[in-house]
């Protein structure tokens, strides 16, 4: 059998998504606990790695086994062998073709601030905490400026090891909710540390050090130095993974839980 599954988890505590020698990895994890729900070695592919601190909430994976096993081993029984900080939320046999990674046609991907003179004590390692008022009007009249289609070098990490700087952002949007400010953007893919380094010139750009406009200026400059600082990782979560219709991919709430359903 090939199957599918969507997993969720809190990534502070591990080195990332992808399996490594000497450290806590959620592959790991979710490996670990399917191999003895099979019986057998099992190895997983996903549709993001995510990197250390960043949280999942719409990860989606995919793995072949000969066992012969109930859905619901791979769901009940995978989360009662898994940590507190990784779930499985919902378990799907597919076909042969389908490759979490290769068939998706979009991710999203949620960057969560708490907007407050006071550092939090609940989801301290959920959120980003910026103590000075950001301008989210100001963030909002950016974001249309890299929406698209573009190159976008200033966005990227130094060492990504993406063949090409394009990608498309289908929406980028940013929200207040209280305290909370989420900014929202989804695209065909990803580089490494894109969506930080997006949030973290919106933040500079909330924060009145440069005026919207400077969106548009940075991505034409296609030169990393010249953006704003990487955004810490513990506020970013992948939410959600697109796929083509045909392959009925289970859709749940894009999350983190402590947010509404928009």
């Amino acid at each position: 059998m090939r199957i599918a599954l969507g997993v969720e988890y809190d990534g502070s505590e591990y080195y990332g998504w992808q399996r490594q020698d000497n450290v806590n990895s959620v592959q790991q994890e979710v490996e670990t606990a399917l191999s003895k729900i099979c019986n057998q070695k099992v190895v997983v592919f996903c549709a993001g790695r995510t990197d250390a601190g960043v949280h999942g909430t719409g990860q989606v994976v995919h793995f072949e086994t000969t066992a012969q096993r109930d859905l619901s081993a791979f769901t009940l029984g995978m989360n009662s062998l898994l940590p507190d900080t990784v779930a499985v939320r919902w378990a799907k046999e597919i076909p042969f073709d389908f490759h979490a990674r290769y068939s998706a046609v979009a991710r999203r991907y949620r960057y969560v601030i708490y907007n407050s003179p006071l550092r939090p004590g609940i989801l301290k390692n959920g959120v980003s905490h910026y103590y000075q008022p950001l301008d989210v009007d100001k963030m909002k009249q950016a974001c249309p400026y890299i929406v698209g289609e573009h190159d976008f070098t200033s966005f990227r990490a130094i060492h990504c090891q993406a063949n090409t700087p394009n990608r498309k952002i289908i929406h980028l949007k940013v929200d207040r909710y209280g305290d909370f400010i989420v900014i929202d953007v989804k695209a065909n893919a990803f580089l490494h540390h894109m969506v930080r380094n997006i949030t973290g010139c919106l933040i500079d750009i909330g924060l009145n050090k440069q005026k919207p406009i400077w969106m548009k200026e940075i991505l034409e400059l296609k030169d990393r130095s010249k953006a704003s600082p990487t955004a810490k990782a513990g506020g970013l979560y992948l939410v959600d993974v697109e796929y083509p219709e045909k392959w009925s991919i289970e859709k749940t709430h894009p999350g983190p839980l402590f947010l509404p359903d928009f």
